[in-house]
């Protein structure tokens, strides 16, 4: 049964695209604070988090690997895309088991993405039900591009057809947020199982929307990539040593 394994990147995109309307919702909170510096600190922590929103952000890198053959696929955007580049890429990738693939704009990248996952049964990620699978429908939504997969939300207490991993090492959250099996994030269980870290490269997801703004996309596809890597083999060690427990 074939497995992908992906994780996306997201950033926000700009407040230009919202109307009055639109952004005096988005900002309300700040607007009841008690002082000026308050709420600038309260809309600063709000614009923080529009990266993770699919209607305040895009979806600019998606990486994808095939859990049993390493074979993959990184779709980014980028922005001085020609078919030059899109040659050189595949050139420079060649032979790595993983394809770097520029994409003109986020409906190509999603596109491309959908292409992709029609052709596997099931999917791995870590904390995708929380965050990447509902941001990739409610934009894919939003931009009308067709989604060929739309089970990934089904039942949640089940690992096909979509095996979250953030799901399964806190056995579903038996114990909350303080108990034994309580959540980690990826770097963290990575380091704890021996696992080379995404973020050894001194790259994190905080880092995403600068990177795209000083037009270092590559850098995005590779750390996203990494995240894709580490993935893999986190559900390995799920897989040989605790699958199966209820």
């Amino acid at each position: 049964m074939p497995r992908l394994v992906f994780d996306i990147e997201t950033s926000a995109v700009g407040l230009e695209n919202f109307d009055e309307a639109q952004q005096e919702y988005l900002f309300r909170e700040a607007e009841r604070q008690p002082t000026d510096e308050e709420k600038a600190r309260k809309r600063a922590e709000i614009s923080q988090q529009f990266s993770l929103w699919p209607f305040t952000a895009q979806v600019v890198c998606i990486a994808m690997v095939n859990a049993d053959s390493g074979k993959g696929q990184v779709l980014y955007q980028a922005e001085d895309f020609d078919e030059e580049s899109l040659e050189a890429e595949a050139e420079e990738s060649g032979g790595a088991g993983v394809e770097f693939a520029p994409q003109v704009d986020e409906v190509e990248l999603l596109t491309a993405f959908w292409d992709v996952a029609r052709k596997y049964d099931s999917i791995i990620t870590f904390n995708g039900r929380g965050f990447d699978v509902p941001f990739l429908y409610l934009r894919s939504a939003l931009l009308n591009v067709p989604i060929s997969r739309k089970d990934w939300l089904g039942y949640r207490y089940q690992t096909e057809p979509h095996c979250d991993l953030a799901e399964q090492f806190t056995f579903y959250n038996v114990s909350g947020r303080e108990g034994a099996a309580r959540k980690f994030n990826l770097d963290f269980y990575c380091k704890a199982f021996g696992i080379p870290s995404p973020k050894a490269m001194g790259v994190t997801g905080m880092d995403v929307s600068t990177l795209l703004a000083e037009g270092r996309q590559r850098e995005i596809a590779e750390y996203c990539l990494r995240d894709v890597v580490a993935t893999v083999e986190l559900y390995k060690v799920w897989r040989d040593r605790l699958m199966g427990i209820k």
